[in-house]
This record gives C-alpha cells, structure tokens and sequence, in this order.
C-alpha cells in the first residue's frame, strides 16, 4: 500500500471514529448518552417550572443521565418555545409548557417565530386544569345561567375578571358574556392573584378562576361558585355542576388548559417512545400525582398520538375563542 493511500484509509478511520459518538447521542437503542435539556418558558416558582423540577429529577434516575431545566421566559413563552422549536431533533431539548405557548399565542400574535404545528411534536400531555365561573356574592345568581340573565339585564354595566389578555380565562369569560348577550366588560389583571382580590373586594362581579386559587373562598362563602369547566365533575369541587350539567354543551367550555411535553419535529419515533413510556411511569407514582394534586390539576399521561389529537380538538376551539374575544398581543 502507497503511503497516499495509508494516508487515506488512516483520515477516514478518524473520520469515522469522530463521528460515531455524534450517531450514537441519537441511537433509539443508546439513548440518553448525555444530559437532557427542559425548557420552561416561563419564570422560575411558577406551577409549570414546578412540575417540570419535579418530572426532571425523576426523569434523570430512569434515564441515568442528568436532566437540567432551563427557564427561558419571556414574551408569553414565545422567546422558549421558539428556542426548542429551532433545536436540534435528537431528544436532548424537550419543552414543558402550558396551552398558551404552543397553541394559542398563533391566534393572539400577528406572527410567531415558529410554527408549532410543523415545528413541534407532542410527547405527552401530562395534566390538565378546570377553571370554575366565580361570581361575587352580592350578585344575585345561584347557577350559570342566571349569572347570564343578570348580565344581560344590566348592559354594559357587569365587569368579568380574567388573569391576563388572552389567557384560558379571558377567552372563557368573554365566549359566556357573548353566549348570554351580557355585553360584560373584561378587566384584566396581571396574575391570577390580583385579579381574585378584586373579585373578592366586589369590584367586578364575576370570572373564570384555577380551582385550586377559589377553592378556599368558595368554601368561606367569600365567592360563589357556579359551575366547572371540562367534560366531567372536579373532584375537588364535586357538588359542583359542570357547564354540559347546566345545559351547555359548547365546546368552549370543555376545553382545558394542558401542560405538555414536547420536543422538535424529527426526534426518532423510537425516542419519543421512550421518552412517553418514562414520563408515564412517573405520573403513575404516587408522590408525582400528589404533587399535581397540589397544584389543582389532573392527571393525564397520555400517548404521543392521543396527545396530538388533543392537540386538533383543542385547535380550532381556541382559534374561534380568540377570535370572538377579540383579543390581540404585540
């Protein structure tokens, strides 16, 4: 062999053995051969930062590799969506978010840096939350509907509170005040905490509320609850009738808000399969749904394909919702 060709077959060997690692961090069957990144979108403390702590640390023992989570929040969770939604498609930058992020910001924003549709890939839906219509107890209304006949005698003159423009609350409470022409007026607040004092303080009347925040009031007598979102009683509230109880069947309110596990589009089938099976053994001990107990949300779990399909019920119904809201971001 000519020393041209030593020299070749000796490069090529050393090509080939760099570059074996690099095939071996996206192998289904060696995968995870280094630490797996979680985005949060969101600001550290919050339930979702929470959840996503939580699901690492377990995740990390199952998988034998370490599993950091990164909060890169800001713009409604676009600036950390959009940094997994642009990452590199091997299972080592998923994303844990709310509804918001990755499904309704594309109807409240002009134009978002990514498309969530074609960028991302649903891993599993993890929990789910009902909200509860709260009303202050000076109005006189003891079930949904009357709350709607009581608007709709006072034009213009009935506030609703929401935590935010374009949340699950606000569209929910601007969709009832359409359905019971009650011409109510939003008042939007920046956090659920504000808003609830002001519910309380009976400066506005009524608004969508998590059931874990109104529980406590509802069961002092300081708010009344009327009825729950979802297709099925709250067990934490469960003398509470749903909206589908109290005769309406509309999709806007069986709609929930979700946390999602997700990552970028063209993850292995086989990793995304992995990584599903894992975060569903998780869910299913006992401290993890405590946790989510905690924190008023239900427990799902559920396959990539299940959560897709949640994902294309859950999509036009929003769409619509923000549209009727009327609501719009920069």
């Amino acid at each position: 062999m000519n020393r041209r060709a030593m020299l070749a077959l000796a490069f090529g060997g050393l090509s080939l053995s760099l570059a074996l690692p690099a095939a071996a961090q996206t192998s289904p069957q060696t995968y995870p051969v280094k630490p797996i990144r979680i985005v949060v979108p969101y600001v550290a403390g919050g339930g979702t930062d929470t959840i996503a702590r939580a699901m690492g640390e377990k995740l990390g023992k199952r998988l034998g590799q370490p599993v950091v989570v990164e909060n890169r929040a800001g713009a409604s969770g676009i600036i950390g969506t959009d940094a997994v939604a642009k990452a590199a498609p091997d299972g080592y930058t998923l994303l844990l978010t709310i509804t918001q992020s990755v499904l309704t910001n594309q109807f409240l924003y002009e134009k978002l840096p990514y498309d969530p549709r074609k960028d991302l890939t649903m891993i599993s839906v993890l929990a789910d939350a009902q909200l509860v219509l709260v009303a202050h107890p000076s109005v006189p209304a003891r079930t949904a509907r009357e709350l709607g006949d009581y608007a709709r005698g006072r034009p213009g003159k009935v506030t609703y509170a929401s935590w935010g423009v374009g949340s699950l609350s606000h569209l929910s409470g601007a969709y009832f005040s359409k359905l019971m022409r009650g011409d109510a007026t939003h008042v939007p607040y920046k956090g659920e905490a504000p808003m609830m004092q002001d519910l309380l303080g009976g400066q506005v009347q009524f608004g969508f509320a998590s059931i874990l925040t109104a529980k406590p009031y509802i069961q002092s007598g300081k708010l009344k609850a009327l009825a729950v979102t979802g297709t099925q009683r709250s067990s934490a509230l469960p003398d509470m009738p749903t909206f589908a109880e109290s005769g309406m069947q509309d999709s806007a309110f069986k709609t929930l808000g979700w946390i999602g596990l997700l990552a970028p589009v063209g993850v292995p089938a086989p990793v995304v399969a992995k990584l599903e099976g894992e975060v569903r053994a998780i869910l299913q001990t006992p401290d993890m749904q405590a946790r989510l107990v905690a924190l008023g949300l239900r427990t799902l779990g559920n396959s990539p394909a299940e959560a897709q399909a949640l994902y294309a019920r859950d999509w036009p119904v929003l769409k619509t919702l923000v549209a009727d809201s009327g609501a719009k971001l920069d």
